[in-house]
């Protein structure tokens, strides 16, 4: 049987307008002191360690040398593999391999190892934190001369020049050195915590990504193929650096970007992240971006919202393109103290996400969100499926023209729920479900599905 809460006795008794009735209320504020202790455990030393130990291997090109023990992809790989499994033994360490077949950027068949690190969690729903570890030079100019170039026909790639010299020099310090090095870091840092998640935690670093993703889309097209349950991914590309090419400098925020709509899944991650940064880590600030990346460029992410898995992408406040993609991305251009605030939103957003119960489902079997007028015929009724561990659920809601929740209210262990005289017509309704710890799962939200009609039929 249902569990069915409702404001509407409360109005009639006191006989007030329904909407005075409804007082907001927020989110909890109580800290978690496990969260917390993850944010400090991260290693700001240990953070400068591992990206001087990436950027020595010269290049990390998909393409480049597999054979040196000190030089190329091939030892870089094999070091992140032992450096995670080192990391503790709590971490089901593989490498993700496939044969991937000459095409566009991979330039003639060669085997491509993701790194995968799994965490195991009481429940098999995976929640992804990713970074790409290949670099690639493009030249001279790097990305700079791309930004520059005058607009006109399109330049040939650099990638695709013949006889390229894939061993050529590309530390990747900061492409993608800082996005690797945080992944490892907190693989150690959750893993050696103790801390029993009810998620399942996947710390991956992809290979192919300079070449189009293609490390990710393998895994994913892999995953979704079997179904796999993927609540998040967490992607970081580029994260260790505060001086913009621009004069700009900003050691106090990060960039997060998420691909729409206004309610997908993927904005309600940012969302998400953003309220739990500003409760654990508030000297830094969480910049949401209303858009799947930076303007004509992507990351590893959208191997994951392509498929309709939410995902986000970190990317530092300000970038220095005469440093991407060349020579010229070297140790000195990361700031280890901003790449460290990086890695702590992304530990408490992680741990905070994993502890949580999975977010309430919202629809139908067709897919129709289970919303309406009931009782009265202008009031909010809510249905949702119960979440599994949960022990309460949240309800959200805020007017059609905002982006971002204004009201909420917990509403105990329910399945239905009433909001009495709040219009649908006027509001946009999310719930998410409550651990037995506090954590809050993701928000769901209830969105209209409407179909295109048909071209009138009209008599010749």
């Amino acid at each position: 049987m249902s569990r069915i809460y409702s404001l509407a006795v409360g109005v009639l008794l006191l006989g007030t307008p329904p909407t005075l009735t409804i007082a907001q209320t927020p989110p909890p504020t109580e800290l978690d002191p496990r969260v917390q202790q993850l944010a400090s455990g991260v290693s700001e030393g240990r953070l400068s360690e591992l990206v001087n130990k990436l950027a020595s291997f010269g290049t990390r090109n998909t393409l480049s040398s597999t054979s040196s023990p000190t030089r190329g992809i091939g030892a870089a790989r094999q070091w992140i593999f032992d450096e995670l499994r080192r990391a503790s033994p709590r971490l089901q360490v593989s490498y993700d391999t496939y044969k991937v077949a000459k095409d566009g950027r991979i330039t003639r068949n060669v085997e491509l190892r993701n790194i995968l690190a799994v965490l195991p969690g009481k429940s098999s729903r995976r929640i992804y934190l990713t970074a790409h570890f290949d670099t690639v030079n493009i030249g001279d100019t790097g990305q700079i001369g791309a930004n520059t170039r005058t607009p006109g026909p399109q330049a040939p790639d650099p990638q695709l020049r013949a006889r390229q010299n894939y061993d050529v020099d590309a530390p990747g310090a900061n492409d993608n050195g800082s996005g690797t090095a945080l992944t490892i870091e907190l693989a150690r840092v959750v893993a050696s915590s103790g801390l029993e998640f009810d998620a399942t935690l996947v710390f991956a670093l992809w290979a192919g990504e300079e070449q189009g993703l293609v490390g990710s889309r393998a895994h994913v097209q892999r995953i979704a193929a079997g179904k796999v349950v993927v609540d998040a991914n967490i992607n970081n590309d580029i994260v260790g650096n505060s001086h913009g090419g621009n004069g700009n400098v900003d050691t106090q925020a990060v960039r997060v970007y998420s691909d729409g709509p206004e309610d997908s899944g993927s904005r309600s991650l940012a969302r998400y992240i953003a309220r739990v940064a500003s409760q654990y880590v508030p000297s830094h600030r969480v910049r949401l971006m209303a858009r799947p990346d930076r303007f004509a460029r992507g990351s590893d992410h959208t191997s994951f919202s392509d498929r309709g898995y939410a995902a986000v992408a970190f990317r530092e406040a300000n970038e220095n393109f005469e440093k991407q993609h060349s020579v010229l991305d070297t140790v000195d251009g990361v700031d280890f103290a901003y790449l460290a605030q990086n890695a702590r939103v992304n530990a408490v957003s992680i741990a905070a996400l994993a502890l949580a119960p999975p977010a309430p489902v919202v629809t139908n079997q067709r897919g129709q969100a289970v919303i309406g007028r009931q009782p009265s015929g202008y009031d909010a009724h809510l249905q949702w499926l119960p979440s599994p561990g949960a022990t309460a659920y949240r309800i959200y809601w805020r007017e059609t023209w905002s982006n971002d929740w204004r009201e909420s209210r917990l509403v105990g262990d329910a399945t239905e729920f009433t909001l009495p005289g709040v219009s649908i017509d006027d509001h946009v309704f999310g719930v998410a479900a409550v651990g037995p710890g506090g954590h809050e799962s993701l928000i769901s939200a209830y969105v209209e599905r409407r179909q295109k009609r048909g071209p009138v039929k009209l008599v010749p």
